[in-house]
């Protein structure tokens, strides 16, 4: 209990700024969590789908390949959907994956902008608080004669807004480097998949123009 209320202390002696970063933390840990539970949805086991797809591939099932890109719910399935989708409507298969995998990249991405503003506006916030507790404290009415203490204990609190801010920025910053690595690698994996799916559209185009000259 005396934690929770010299925690509310210190709140209070941030000033008004603080219920910005407050509402700039609620809105990182939002974040964070619809962003873990998004990826774990669409980008778990990668390896394991790739295993299933390329046999497919390498027998020309193209179709089965398709039935089971739309079955599975995984970035890569998306683009390798398109891709597939493409070849069966006899559509340029390279534009469909390079716009698919475009198009999924932006939504792995979606959100990361907001943190990299909170992680640059919370320390701002901070800064901004701690001037005007400053300004407080350094006020004529606010400092008494013979006690220093008025203006060097005003100070001290005003400093609480800059800390607050600064952990805000850093929760923030941590959060969005995990998210970015993650993308990263997902990104990875999405184009060596359309190169795959291309590899083996290239193989049929090739086996049906040499059957064409035989012929």
């Amino acid at each position: 209990m005396e934690f929770i209320s010299q925690t509310i202390n210190l709140f209070h002696k941030g000033g008004p700024v603080m219920y910005l970063l407050v509402a700039c933390s609620l809105f990182v840990v939002a974040i964070a969590v619809e962003r873990f539970l998004y990826y774990r949805t669409i980008t778990a086991s990668a390896e394991s789908f790739r295993q299933k797809l390329q046999p497919l591939l390498e027998k020309q099932r193209f179709s089965e390949a398709a039935q089971l890109c739309e079955q599975t719910q995984h970035a890569l399935a998306i683009v390798a959907h398109a891709g597939l989708v493409a070849l069966q409507r006899g559509s340029q298969v390279e534009n469909a994956l390079e716009s698919a995998a475009t198009l999924t990249s932006a939504r792995l991405r979606e959100h990361l902008d907001d943190l990299s503003m909170v992680v640059t506006l919370s320390p701002l916030l901070g800064l901004l608080g701690t001037v005007i507790g400053m300004i407080n404290s350094f006020s004529v009415f606010n400092v008494q004669s013979g006690q220093p203490m008025a203006i060097t204990g005003g100070v001290g609190e005003a400093l609480v807004a800059t800390a607050t801010g600064l952990s805000v920025a850093t929760l923030a910053l941590v959060i969005h480097a995990a998210c970015s690595r993650h993308v990263n690698r997902v990104v990875t994996d999405i184009e060596q998949t359309a190169a795959l799916v291309v590899s083996y559209v290239l193989i049929k185009k090739t086996g049906r123009r040499d059957s064409h000259e035989i012929a």
